[in-house]
């Protein structure tokens, strides 16, 4: 599996690829789409998917460049199309982004596989950072975790609610997986599920209440 990480005004980007079809998925192109897409030329890759881990205005901000270079199906969860459309109608005030509204291609459910070459991504939806946050299960040791998991945090939250439903999503969608799962979040740099257990302050705090 090929995976690159761009980071792109403190929010990372993905490009994912198989080594054996070259297809790959871009994974929340949150700004300068033209570099997304130059890293994607360099790496030979044909773009098959746009995936979106939430909504939120800073997960979207190469979408417009991403999607015209590509013409890829955009996809994120149901529950977030509006959130992204409000995303996209604010953007769509600046200079660099021309479209006030593009189309989800595909609204995802929890269970669903993104197929991509011989790569298949498993949607995990982690509800609590955003309504419609889901995480990615590239491989049995690989998760994507989008703003629901951070190394040494976790995504930030509305309110008590939404901060317990969240803690719930990372104790019951992402804690089942083995420690050594590596973990590429949505800002900031990797981890490892396991030191996560161990030094994350948010989780530790969570196995005492187990």
């Amino acid at each position: 599996m090929i995976i690159r990480t761009l980071l792109l005004k403190m929010t990372n980007c993905y490009i994912i690829g198989c080594k054996e079809t070259k297809k790959g998925i871009i994974l929340d192109p949150a700004a300068a789409g033209d570099k997304i897409l130059e890293k994607v030329k360099e790496l030979g890759l044909d773009i098959e998917a746009i995936v979106l881990t939430h909504g939120h205005i800073d997960h979207v901000g190469g979408l417009e460049e991403v999607k015209r270079g590509t013409n890829a199906p955009l996809m994120l969860h149901a529950d977030d199309v509006e959130l992204m459309d409000e995303a996209i109608q604010e953007l769509s005030n600046s200079d660099t982004f021309r479209s006030n509204e593009i189309p989800t291609d595909r609204p995802l459910q929890d269970g669903d596989k993104i197929e991509v070459g011989k790569l298949t991504l498993e949607v995990i939806h982690t509800p609590g950072h955003t309504k419609g946050s889901i995480c990615l299960k590239a491989a049995p040791d690989i998760l994507f975790t989008g703003d629901t998991i951070f190394a040494g945090s976790v995504g930030y939250v509305d309110g008590p609610d939404e901060f317990d439903q969240l803690m719930e999503s990372i104790k019951n969608r992402l804690l089942v997986f083995p420690p050594e799962t590596k973990i590429y979040p949505g800002h900031g740099p990797g981890s490892v599920l396991g030191d996560e257990q161990k030094n994350n302050p948010l989780l530790i705090m969570l196995e005492t209440e187990l």
